[in-house]
């Protein structure tokens, strides 16, 4: 164990409330947070298109955008609204966040994922315009696959994600064998933890570290991007929230005592 008899883990959500919330969480579990943003958001200033037959939101980011309720002030201020549109939600989280702001929630996909949200529109959207609202680095899957199934889709990037420059502490930490687990939530944290680690000199090193730690994350995606990377994964939950992945990562390093 790494400190105090505490497990160390890494987290890598943007500096805002959901990193707050990861930290709080992780210490309630009994683990040593170490909070290493990977990703920060740039709000485009754009909405979703007024005249679609079907709305997708992929992230609570995007629904605190459009609402115009951006804690740290990012974004437009005046408030979107569907009209008609047939509102959707990959996940569970997204979808609390549209009800938490007093938008409809029609259509969340069993699997929460891109292709989950193809399957479960199916035949309802050939010939349907929907209109996909996200960041700059969602699935091409999607898109495709709404086209395959015969809809006209259009693309609204609310916001871009980058990576802070002093990203890359828990990468060091990995480096050193200093680093008990590790919570991926996305495939662009996956991706931006191993620019950092290049860009730090110990990139090599850091993989060799998360060998020997708790590697956990968030849907299949990322696990295939993790593992194309060389990054063996050691948990996915089944449920795809950061809750259920914090607990499971912090119960997988237990079991190793």
């Amino acid at each position: 164990m790494s400190a105090a008899d505490r497990p160390r883990v890494a987290v890598f959500r943007p500096p805002d409330e959901r990193l707050d919330a990861a930290v709080e969480l992780l210490e309630s579990l009994g683990a040593e947070a170490v909070p290493d943003p990977m990703l920060t958001v740039d709000p485009t200033g754009t909405h979703p298109r007024t005249d679609a037959d079907f709305v997708v939101f992929t992230s609570k980011t995007g629904v605190e955008l459009v609402a115009g309720e951006r804690a740290d002030g990012g974004g437009p201020t005046e408030r979107w609204e569907p009209g008609d549109a047939t509102v959707c939600a990959i996940g569970e989280s997204t979808a609390d966040a549209l009800r938490a702001h007093d938008y409809r929630v029609d259509r969340v996909p069993t699997e929460f994922s891109s292709s989950g949200l193809v399957e479960e529109l199916g035949d309802d959207v050939a010939g349907a315009r929907v209109e996909v609202a996200r960041s700059d680095h969602g699935s091409a899957v999607l898109l495709t696959g709404l086209e395959a199934a015969g809809a006209y889709v259009h693309e609204t990037v609310l916001y871009r994600l980058e990576r802070p420059a002093d990203a890359g502490d828990s990468a060091e930490l990995a480096a050193e064998g200093r680093l008990d687990g590790a919570v991926f939530t996305s495939s662009l944290t996956v991706r931006h933890f191993l620019a950092a680690a290049d860009e730090r000199g110990v990139g090599e090193a850091a993989l060799d570290g998360l060998d020997g730690a708790v590697v956990g994350v968030i849907g299949d995606p990322t696990a295939e991007t993790a593992t194309d990377a060389g990054i063996e994964v050691d948990v996915v939950p089944d449920i795809a929230e950061f809750e259920a992945l914090a607990e499971a990562v912090v119960a997988a390093v237990d079991d190793r005592e």
